[in-house]
């Protein structure tokens, strides 16, 4: 599996988790995947980047991700 490939999986992964607000019943799970796609941050682009702090930004405050 490619570099891109793999990084766009976890991506995917992770937007499947916001979407329904695991981070409220899983915060560690959550927690460990947005981990597992931050040791690629330098070769992700801006918008997964931007995500990804929103991501952490709705993890911390316990909110709702509402798209």
């Amino acid at each position: 599996m490619k570099l891109k490939e793999k990084i766009n999986n976890k991506m995917d992964h992770l937007q499947t988790l916001m979407e329904s607000n695991a981070h409220l019943d899983r915060p560690e799970y959550v927690g460990d995947v947005i981990d597992s796609v931050i040791k690629f941050w330098s070769v992700l682009s801006d918008e997964d980047k931007d995500y990804i702090h929103c991501s952490q930004d709705a993890l911390e405050n316990n909110t709702e991700w509402k798209v």
